[in-house]
């Protein structure tokens, strides 16, 4: 890992977005890693555009301002690709996660001119096929943990069922769920 990776999270009030930010640095925080994860506030209401934000280092982190320049771009919502460029300042050799039933091949004339790596992930399905419920912060995070590689798959996993655990102690099926939901996400990106 480089000595510094930035994420950008566009999704819609409601959708997960800012929880799957805050949970990717969470646990890259169990791992050892310096992190800051963040949301930029606008009007919080159920379905406006949000933005949340990760950094992850190996090493002290000193900048304190957003992410201008991301490394990757995490899309919750495929309808925020007609309102918001969220290929805005993303760097050379960045990529982009989109969660979608279409491939990324169909998505680039919606990508102002993007030439970077653009991976999809229909995470409408993986959530009714583990989860019986829309929740696609859960199969995006496990997306875009292994389109980066910021944390290695078994650790993350390990960490994650640690950190759901304690989230869903009184409700145990939604451990099971959201554990197949990310294993399922895993093997789905494309």
């Amino acid at each position: 890992m480089k000595d510094l990776v930035e994420f950008r999270w566009h999704g819609r009030g409601g959708q997960g977005a800012k929880t799957a930010a805050l949970l990717l640095a969470d646990v890259a925080f169990m791992i050892g890693k310096h992190v800051q994860g963040f949301p930029e506030y606008g009007p919080e209401r159920m379905g406006a555009p949000i933005t949340a934000y990760d950094r992850i280092s190996d090493k002290e982190i000193r900048v304190h301002s957003n992410i201008y320049e991301p490394d990757f771009v995490v899309v919750v919502d495929e309808t925020l690709l007609n309102t918001v460029d969220v290929t805005k300042g993303i760097k050379e050799g960045g990529a982009i996660l989109i969660n979608t039933e279409r491939s990324g091949e169909e998505l680039l004339p919606l990508l102002n001119g993007f030439e970077g790596r653009v991976y999809t992930i229909n995470a409408r399905e993986v959530c009714e096929r583990t989860l019986g419920k829309y929740f696609p912060n859960t199969p995006m995070l496990a997306a875009i943990v292994k389109i980066s590689g910021v944390i290695e798959e078994k650790q993350f996993l390990e960490e994650m069922e640690k950190s759901l655990a304690h989230k869903f102690a009184k409700k145990p099926e939604m451990l099971e769920g959201n554990m197949k939901a990310l294993r399922l996400a895993l093997e789905e990106v494309h």
